[in-house]
Order: structure tokens, then sequence, then C-alpha cells
């Protein structure tokens, strides 16, 4: 076996690790994929004389590989999710569908959706301390500050990511708990649950960028909204509870890619407005945050 063959294999022990890594840092299974390609070409050149922490010096390079490519997204700009959620998903020859969604669950919808809002450095620095515990003095070379400077990015990036609530808290968890089970009614097509959560005057209002055409733009009443929302459930499955503007709501992101909000209106433990958002301007200028530390 020669040198690179060796070097390959070990290599390889650290490979699934990086690859979530990566996802992390850039919330696209491709880019994942790419991102830990170019290490490895990296490495290869490299090699590894000295050092010592492989699988953290080949974090760092991973590291350096996404925060590259994050740059370079940022200065060409992304593309809003313009298409159906569940085409994306369904797109022939997309990357692993499934594999993609479960990693997307596993890291949380809501916290992918706020990441993609942070800069470069701010997501690079978040993901490598919050979610991996790498320490600032090595984050610091791979940012290009000093331990302090990343240490005060991550601290950014983190508040962005809770987001600020508008509400006490035990108003806020009494809105969350009636989200979650509205989004679990929506996902599971419970129609008895779905009406019961809604006031019997509650209005529904979309955009036309967030369904297809022919679908009304207000629908009125519990049992209207309720049938409506059950239709749908195929999108709650990719949906999650997240700070909108302060308030409970939901973000509909497939693989972490923001499609749409519901922004929720409340009275007496009941939704009373749901206004449906994929407008790509409006959802730019939301605030939006993950809240609870779950999905």
């Amino acid at each position: 076996m020669d040198g690179t063959e060796a070097l390959a294999e070990r290599f390889e022990v650290h490979r699934e690790h990086l690859r979530t890594v990566a996802y992390r840092m850039l919330g696209s299974l491709d880019d994942a994929d790419d991102a830990v390609q170019a290490a490895w070409l990296r490495v290869d050149r490299a090699g590894i004389d000295g050092v010592e922490n492989l699988g953290g010096w080949l974090t760092t390079v991973t590291a350096r590989v996404c925060l590259d490519m994050l740059r370079l997204r940022r200065t060409r700009g992304e593309e809003p999710l313009t298409a159906a959620p569940e085409a994306v998903l369904e797109r022939p020859g997309g990357p692993e569908p499934e594999h993609e969604a479960v990693l997307a669950e596993s890291v949380g919808l809501a916290i992918l959706v706020v990441l993609d809002r942070l800069t470069p450095a701010e997501r690079v620095a978040f993901v490598l301390h919050d979610m991996f515990a790498v320490p600032f003095a090595e984050i610091a070379p791979v940012v290009g500050r000093t331990p302090v400077a990343s240490k005060k990015l991550a601290s950014r990036a983190r508040e962005r990511v809770r987001g600020r609530a508008a509400l006490d808290e035990v108003d806020l968890a009494r809105h969350y708990t009636v989200v979650d089970a509205f989004l679990a009614a929506s996902r599971g097509g419970d129609l008895d649950t779905l009406v019961e959560l809604l006031a019997p005057d509650v209005v529904r209002r979309v955009d036309r960028f967030a369904v297809p055409t022919g679908v009304a733009g207000e629908v009125r009443g519990a049992r209207s909204v309720a049938e409506e929302t059950r239709m749908f459930a195929h999108r709650a499955r990719l949906g999650a509870v997240a700070l909108v503007d302060g308030r409970p709501g939901i973000v509909i992101a497939p693989g972490g890619r923001l499609f749409a909000v519901l922004r929720l209106s409340f009275a007496a433990g009941r939704i009373t407005d749901i206004e449906v958002i994929a407008e790509p301007a409006r959802l730019a200028a939301m605030r939006l945050g993950a809240g609870r530390t779950g999905h």
C-alpha cells in the first residue's frame, strides 16, 4: 500500500463526520459532499506530517472549504426557492432526498433556516463551537479572527439562531403548545383536532407565491381552514415550529431551504389568523429564530 492509499484509508474513517460538519455549515447534501471531496484534495496535496489530532485537523480543513463556499454563495447570490417544496425533495436525480430530509430533521429545520441568514464567518464559528465543541483558539485561524473575535461571532450567531420573543414566558409557552399541536395535526390530517385548535371565525390568507393557481387567497371558518390544511399535509411534513417576528409560527423548509412562513395570531388558546407568506422579499424582511433549543 502506497502513501496515498494509506492516507485515503485514514481519511475515510473521518468522512461521515466531515460530511455532517459540512452539511450543518452548508445546509445542502450536494454541497457537503463537494466540500468533503475538496477537503480530501487539499489533504492529499499537503500530507499529514506533523498532524497529531487528525480528526480535529480534518474538521478545520473542511471548515475552511465550507467558509470559501459560503462566501462564494453570498457573492453570487442565491436564487430564492420558488418551486413547490415537495417538488424540490422529489426532483429527478436529487441528492438522496430521504437521507437529506433525515439530516435536516436531525439538525432542526428552523435552525437550518436561521443559519442561512448568518454571515459566512458567523455560521462557521457557531457550527464549529456550538455543534461540535471546537475551541475558539482553533476556530480563530479558520475564520481569520482572534479567539476573542471568534467568540463574539459565535455569540452573535447564537442570539440570532434563538431569536427574540415578543411575548412573556407564560404566553410564549401557551402559544408554542398550540402551534406544536397544530403542526402535528396538520401532518397527520387530523381534522377534528385542527377544528378544535382553530377559532370558529379563523381567517387563512395566502400570497400567490405559496399555493398553486386556483387556490383561494382567503378562506374563513374553522372547518373550511381545517379541511384545506389537511389537503396540504405533505407540506406540513416539511415544516417546523419557529419564532416568526417574535411569536411562534411555522416555517416550511424542504431540506432546510425556506419556502414559506405561516405567521399566526392567537386568542383564548386558539389560532385566529393564519397568514401564509412565500414572497421572497417579504420572507427576507422577517425576523426568524429557532426559539427553543429543540426542533
